[in-house]
């Protein structure tokens, strides 16, 4: 695909088997968000989250940078009205917006500004380049983070790691970036982070059941957002739901037969 043309669309969407691969696609100006960008990956993750022939997806960036933040100039007026709107079948880019069920892997490289760390967040996974530069600077902007990074930075990394950035707005690398947990692996420079989002999406999509994906994923959020209890009475009607499936047939059986399961999601 052709970045450069200004006839490209600022977020590229691609299926790969079960895989869809949602790229932000504004190389020349770091990636950063216009409106129309902040749509188009709102729409991306409409389709991740209503196609149930999906089951992983991956955010990655093209060019060198993950993304530089907000373009404000094209954004500001949006903040000052109170924020955007997500198109109709969209939701949320940050995943604020209630119950997500597939799995989301993402991949960073270059600049990780402001948005850009809370799109990292509201992933299930995260992997980093190590020439990775992050920085939660909107304290620097006169704003504050509102992407979701005030409660999911501390909860990933801890109060103390995550009020070291956010209050500061200074500048830190992957390597801090995987110590805090705000990322679980570093790679080499170039395409090696996206290339293993690939894999691990990959191994999601074709080595697990994806009903038992989204059962655990949900389970997961349920219990953080509502409590233990709360997802421990989901134990055993969604285990009687999932063991009539075929899926978990095909689980038993290749068991028994010693060989790698084939999941259809039924």
């Amino acid at each position: 695909m052709d970045t450069s043309s200004e006839t490209a669309p600022t977020v590229t969407v691609e299926r790969d088997g079960h895989v869809l691969l949602i790229g932000l696609n504004r190389p020349a100006k770091r990636n950063s968000f216009t409106r129309g960008m902040i749509g188009e990956l709102s729409a991306a993750y409409g389709l991740l989250e209503s196609d149930d022939d999906i089951w992983c997806g991956v955010l990655f960036a093209h060019g060198d940078h993950f993304t530089s933040g907000l373009d404000m100039r094209d954004v500001g007026d949006d903040l000052a009205s109170g924020g955007f709107e997500v198109p109709e079948g969209g939701r949320d880019p940050w995943r604020r917006d209630g119950t997500w069920s597939t799995p989301l892997v993402a991949a960073a490289q270059g600049w990780v500004l402001t948005a850009g760390i809370e799109l990292l967040l509201a992933a299930d996974i995260r992997v980093a380049a190590e020439d990775c530069r992050f920085s939660q600077l909107e304290v620097r902007r006169g704003i504050y983070p509102f992407g979701g990074a005030t409660f999911r930075f501390p909860r990933e990394a801890g109060w103390g790691n995550a009020m070291r950035w956010i209050l500061t707005g200074e500048e830190f690398g992957a390597a801090e970036a995987h110590r805090m947990g705000l990322v679980q692996e570093v790679l080499p420079d170039g395409p090696a982070a996206i290339d293993r989002a690939g894999q691990l999406a990959r191994v999601i999509s074709e080595r697990a059941a994806p009903l038992g994906v989204r059962a655990a994923l949900a389970s997961a959020h349920q219990a953080r957002e509502q409590g233990d209890a709360a997802a421990v009475a989901r134990f055993e009607p969604d285990l009687a739901r999932l063991m009539t499936s075929a899926d978990a047939a095909e689980g038993v059986k290749s068991f028994v037969e010693r060989r790698d399961a084939v999941f259809t999601g039924h």
